[in-house]
C-alpha cells in the first residue's frame, strides 16, 4: 500500500533497525517503546488487520514471535516478554513483543471491569449465538 509506513519498510523505502527478515515478514524495533527492545513482527504484504490476515500468515507471525520472544528476553535481560495485537496505531497487522520486567511499574493488563447480576451470561449468549 502506497502510503503505509510498515509496507514502506517491509519494501526498504523507510528505514528501520531490523532484527528479523524473510520473504514473509520483517521484525524491527518500535519507534516509539514500551521498553528498548520493543519489536513489531509485520507481514510484508499488506493486510489493513488480523482479521483481514490469511490464516498462514497468522500463523507464520506467531511461531516467528515464539522464536523470538526469548532472544529479545535473553538481549534485554527481561523477566518475559509480552505478545500483543493492538492494530490501532499503523492499519497494517502487526505484532508487538514487549520486554517485561515484575518491577517494570507497567499495567499486567488493561484496568478491569465487574460484570453485574446476569450480564456476563448475556454476553456469552451473544457471542456464542454468532459463532
Amino acid at each position: 500500500m502506497k502510503d503505509c509506513v510498515f509496507c514502506g519498510i517491509a519494501d526498504g523505502h523507510i528505514p528501520a533497525e531490523k532484527i528479523y527478515q524473510d520473504s514473509m515478514i520483517i521484525a524491527f524495533l518500535d519507534i516509539n517503546p514500551v521498553q528498548f527492545g520493543h519489536s513489531l513482527i509485520v507481514p510484508r504484504t499488506h493486510f489493513p488487520s488480523m482479521n483481514e490476515s490469511p490464516d498462514d500468515i497468522i500463523e507464520y507471525i506467531f511461531v516467528k514471535a515464539k522464536h523470538l520472544m526469548p532472544i529479545i528476553q535473553k538481549a534485554t535481560k527481561a523477566d518475559y516478554v509480552a505478545v500483543s495485537v493492538v492494530g490501532l496505531d499503523v492499519p497494517h497487522f502487526h505484532v508487538h513483543l514487549v520486554p517485561r520486567y515484575f518491577n517494570d511499574g507497567l499495567a499486567n493488563f488493561w484496568p478491569t471491569k465487574k460484570y453485574n447480576g446476569k450480564e456476563m451470561r448475556q454476553f456469552a449468549d451473544k457471542i456464542r449465538s454468532l459463532i
